[in-house]
């Protein structure tokens, strides 16, 4: 009798061993390494069965059944709060279930704008109190992320150059300075679908000089209707052998931005000196939107080599195929800046 009684209590602690271990097993995160931030929207109303199922078709989690079972074991059911939500793959069922049930998690919508470079987006994410300066730049320039559009950037302390998303991002407060930097690459592989990585390829040139292209466009262009077509001078004066000549470019190698170059600047010893160096930089110089990025690998067709900003001062440009129609085009515009920055003295 002893011994069945035994054989009854060894069971028992084998079923609630095997159930335990079967627990720990749905509890796992989907992705541990993946820290990336997600913005899901819970619905009023929604079930434990929607929320589950959604949070799948998000990739937050590996499997909705679990999710489900898991909620009823913690008695979560019927207590999910309604809301938006800042959740990450590298997060346990459980723990996401009790963010959701708790219903208070903060979050800060951050902007990054269009162009920024990675100092920029440090500087402006440190001000905001999101990130700790230091650690964040040591990242940047240290830290290893793996992403196949990575494969061909820059092999310095700038290979994240121009891949930190610009965008608006709902940031989850206390997300760590790796976590930011994981989300704003992951925003940028999403970005740049395999339509424009085959593109990419027609062109028979890499992610790298795309990106680089779209960056000095979206540092020269602010009228999305002239983009397509500075990025045509870019690619004629490539074809030609002439140098590129950006003055955004000259900035970047000098870490400001100024109205006017002077002759010692168009002359610093900088790889990323597009009047001295013949061909795009070595990497980006700062973080391009989507619409540069399409006019980079869509340029339109024409055979214009020179560009200046319009007289008008509006941000528009006005484009040209040989120098002197250029010169004039930049005596036009000087003569309007110094008129305009005459008023602004007299106010």
């Amino acid at each position: 009798m002893k011994n069945v009684i035994k054989i009854i209590l060894l069971l028992v602690v084998v079923i609630v061993l095997a159930g335990y271990l079967f627990v720990l097993s749905m509890n796992e995160p989907k992705e541990i390494e993946n820290s990336t931030f997600k913005s899901v929207t819970i619905e009023m109303g929604s079930s434990t069965s929607d929320i589950a199922n959604k949070l799948a078709s998000k990739g937050i989690i590996d499997n909705a059944k679990h999710f489900k079972i898991l909620s009823k074991l913690n008695r979560f059911d019927g207590k999910f709060q309604a809301g938006t939500y800042s959740l990450s793959p590298s997060m346990t069922p459980t723990d996401i279930a009790k963010i959701i049930v708790n219903g208070h998690v903060e979050t800060l919508n951050i902007t990054i704008p269009e162009g920024y470079t990675i100092y920029q987006i440090a500087d402006k994410l440190s001000e905001e109190g999101v990130v700790d300066y230091d650690t964040f730049v040591d990242l940047l320039e240290n830290g290893d992320f793996k992403f196949d559009f990575l494969e061909n950037a820059q092999d310095n302390e700038n290979h994240l150059e121009g891949y930190l998303f610009p965008s608006t991002y709902q940031l989850a407060t206390g997300a760590s300075e790796e976590q930011i930097i994981t989300t704003m690459l992951n925003q940028f592989d999403l970005v740049f679908t395999d339509e424009y990585l085959a593109r990419t390829e027609e062109l028979n040139l890499t992610v790298n000089d795309i990106v680089t292209i779209a960056s000095i466009i979206e540092r020269e262009c602010k009228d999305s209707e002239d983009r397509a077509k500075v990025a045509s001078v870019i690619y004629n004066r490539i074809d030609q052998g002439m140098p590129l000549q950006m003055c955004s470019t000259v900035q970047y190698a000098l870490g400001e931005q100024t109205k006017r170059l002077s002759i010692a600047d168009t002359k610093i010893d900088s790889p990323y000196n597009t009047y001295v160096h013949a061909g795009i930089p070595p990497g980006p110089i700062g973080a391009p939107g989507e619409s540069s990025i399409i006019a980079a690998l869509y340029p339109a067709d024409t055979d214009y080599l020179f560009f200046v900003v319009s007289e008008k001062l509006d941000g528009t440009h006005n484009f040209s195929s040989d120098i002197t129609q250029f010169e004039k085009d930049k005596a036009a515009y000087n003569l309007a800046l110094e008129e305009y920055e005459a008023e602004q003295e007299k106010e």
